[in-house]
């Protein structure tokens, strides 16, 4: 099954099941296994080695009709089989359903219990890039059609680029960034993996002011979707609305390109006013875009024993990185 197929099989489908994630997977010496169960779907699995056991990843996947018992039964039959020949204490998936009442009593008939981590923007803010700019602009919070507004008059512009040493400069100031706002970014190979997977479809945009940078976005492009996948910004962006007048310029041009929706991966769930994303909520929900809640990550548990210790120090990291 081309992925070509998969997308229009699966129009929810998006780049964490695609070949070039795979790709990146297999540039930083992970396994990686595809399965497309027969003709009825498709799944990229991930073979994670973390110190409290193996698992297997499922990220946005399997890619299937939940609504089918029989086409559920079969795939998890051999989901179960896959995690078993390689070891793995349990599977790890966060399926691209919106969370409902009826969506999680599937994955509970499946035997799948809820996991002590999240996996692949399960809150998330989606702008339908079909709309007319006019529309897009007027479904804006009013603070962030002004900031926009005032980045512009301000002479921020935007650049971007594919470059590797892009990729080398966005590095550095995700990991001064993160130390300032407390989160882990991934590692430079892991960047680099995906500057090469991805090529032109990872692109990195730079809002400078004076020729100075002051935030940064990597956005990557697969299929019918755009994701603003990682960010970084500069000291500047405190009293700069850089981020703003990016994300602008990124939204039309990804609507110039003809893609459907844009994924601002990322935000806090409901009513948590603690969690680390909440500072970037009511940035991303000012874009007025949809707010979306998947169902959260599940986990099938295959060997019971030691999968207690991983969800006791899940449970325990979850509750102080204020997950």
């Amino acid at each position: 099954m081309s992925w070509a197929k998969v997308l229009e099989d699966f129009p929810e489908a998006n780049f964490l099941q695609s070949p070039e994630w795979r790709r990146v997977n297999e540039i930083i010496g992970k396994k990686t296994i595809v399965e497309e169960f027969e003709g009825r779907g498709y799944a990229l699995m991930i073979v994670q080695n973390a110190k409290r056991g193996r698992y297997l990843e499922i990220p946005c996947g399997p890619l299937i009709d939940w609504k089918n018992p029989e086409i559920l039964r079969d795939v998890f039959t051999k989901i179960r089989k896959i995690a078993v020949q390689n070891h793995c204490v349990f599977v790890r998936l966060r399926p691209q359903l919106r969370r409902t009442a009826e969506n999680l009593e599937i994955l509970s008939k499946l035997n799948l219990k809820p996991s002590p981590m999240h996996l692949a923007a399960e809150h998330t803010v989606i702008i339908d890039l079909t709309k007319t700019e006019e529309e897009l602009l007027a479904n804006m919070r009013r603070q962030t059609r002004y900031d926009v507004r005032r980045g512009e008059k301000l002479g921020i512009v935007v650049e971007k680029s594919t470059a590797g040493e892009t990729f080398l400069e966005f590095h550095h100031v995700q990991d001064e960034t993160a130390k300032r706002q407390h989160f882990i970014p991934p590692n430079f190979p892991t960047l680099l993996a995906e500057h090469e997977a991805f090529g032109e479809n990872a692109t990195i945009y730079i809002a400078k002011h004076e020729g100075k940078p002051v935030a940064y976005g990597l956005i990557i492009i697969n299929g019918r979707e755009a994701d603003y996948y990682e960010a970084a910004s500069t000291e500047l962006n405190r009293k700069l609305p850089g981020a703003h007048v990016l994300l602008w310029q990124a939204i039309k041009d990804l609507k110039s390109q003809g893609l459907e929706r844009f994924n601002l991966w990322g935000i806090a769930p409901p009513n948590q006013p603690n969690h680390r994303y909440a500072g970037v909520t009511t940035f991303k929900t000012g874009f007025g875009g949809e707010i979306v809640e998947y169902v959260p990550a599940h986990d099938l548990i295959i060997n019971k024993v030691k999968y207690l210790p991983n969800l006791i120090v899940e449970r325990a990291r979850k509750k102080k990185r204020h997950l």
